[in-house]
């Protein structure tokens, strides 16, 4: 009787190139021969860059998804495209999420009542719970690394004041300590709470804006900047210039991994807000950059400030923008979109499901709007064999 341990091994790859991300557990289960296969098949960088699709992990109405999107045959008209596949983790399924981050096979889940943050490895299966040392706010900014020992660290920024002059804190956790601890670093720097970093190499790097203090007491951002913040010195590096020229704000800026080597930017001017610019990185650290033009396209309507995360196909030459559907006064519905954008003016959006709206009504006759917008994680996804041990109750460490 053939095993599953019996099959030829061009077959067992064929399988395992196949895999759902929500399957890979199953998958380390089957045998032992699959188990051993799967690290080098499914979590191999090789493996990840012969993969025909992007594979990696979004937020879509409050909920964490994985999400394939095929882009072969984006250009053809014998309608052989095929519409990514999104998919509710159904092991999170008990949790609420605001904001969700990837780093080297680590994802981290914001949970959305503000009670604790989550850590989940798919490959293995393990999460870990990670409460505040005093209190998440609505508005906290965060961010997954590790340092130069491949220990891994949460960064969170948050308003020591958020109903007076802005003032910012900053506190790590240490996985490898179980503890939280407070930063004593001032930038003088903004990082909006709607910029979302994205990890690279272990740091982070954040869009931000200079801050100017004037009569003593009141800030204004006056220059953008890319700010990186290094998990072993735990401290920001120097500003990095941006690829193009910006003062007060002018642009929405998203950022996007490039197969853990490379950033991407997205912007956009207000004065020309449907027009899409992107940019990649020639060299990147911490001290340095530079910056190569991607593409440009007239779109025909602004990206969602809140929105607006994205990937790039460097070989397809396209970027797949999640965003709102166009605002119409006359509409009560909103759809979430994937907007497919070509550096030959090839543009195409593909609807995956409505928006819902989030808003609460005090009023009678009164439906405020507050849609909830698709975040995706702009790295495609590597399985990683990092160990996330299980927190034990009254075992929390905290430190100052």
């Amino acid at each position: 009787m053939t095993t599953m341990g019996d099959l030829p091994g061009d077959l067992v790859e064929e399988i395992l190139s196949r895999v759902p991300l929500t399957s890979l557990r199953a998958i380390r289960s089957t045998c032992k021969k699959w188990n051993s296969l799967s690290k080098n098949q499914i979590c191999g960088k090789k493996a990840t860059a012969a993969r025909k699709q992007f594979m990696g992990f979004m937020m879509k109405d409050s909920r964490l998804c994985s999400i394939e999107f095929d882009l072969q045959g984006i250009r053809n008209d014998d309608g052989n495209f095929v519409d990514p596949s999104i998919k509710q983790v159904n092991k999170l399924d008990q949790f609420e999420v605001s904001q969700v981050f990837h780093c080297d096979g680590l994802v981290l889940c914001i949970i959305k009542d503000k009670t604790g943050l989550l850590v989940w490895n798919p490959y293995l299966g393990q999460t870990r719970s990670i409460q505040p040392r005093n209190n998440f706010q609505m508005e906290d900014r965060y961010a997954l690394g590790y340092d130069n020992n491949r220990n891994y660290k949460i960064l969170r920024i948050f308003d020591l004041y958020p109903s007076r002059n802005r003032v910012f804190g900053y506190e790590v956790y240490d996985f490898s300590s179980n503890s939280w601890k407070l930063l004593d670093v001032n930038p003088g720097w903004d990082i909006q709470s709607h910029h979302r970093g994205v990890s690279l190499k272990g740091n982070t790097y954040f869009p931000a804006q200079k801050k100017k203090t004037e009569g003593g007491i009141k800030t204004t951002n006056i220059e953008d900047v890319l700010l990186c913040f290094d998990f072993t010195s735990e401290r920001f590096g120097p500003p990095l210039p941006l690829p193009f020229h910006s003062y007060n704000a002018e642009i929405f800026v998203s950022l996007s991994c490039v197969r853990e080597e490379q950033l991407a930017m997205l912007y956009q001017r207000w004065e020309a807000c449907e027009t899409i610019e992107i940019c990649v990185t020639n060299k990147i650290d911490p001290n340095t950059v530079s910056w190569s033009k991607f593409l440009i396209t007239f779109t025909g309507f602004p990206v969602d400030t809140f929105s607006g995360s994205f990937f790039i196909d460097e070989e397809k030459k396209v970027a797949v923008v999640f965003d709102l559907d166009r605002y119409k006064p006359t509409e009560t519905c909103r759809y979430q979109i994937a907007h497919i954008i070509g550096q030959d003016e090839y543009f195409k959006s593909v609807n995956i499901g409505v928006a819902p709206n989030l808003a609460i009504s005090y009023k009678v006759g009164f439906t405020p709007t507050a849609y909830c917008v698709p975040l995706v994680c702009s790295s495609s996804y590597v399985p990683s064999l990092v160990q996330l041990q299980i927190n034990k109750p009254g075992k929390r460490k905290e430190s100052s």
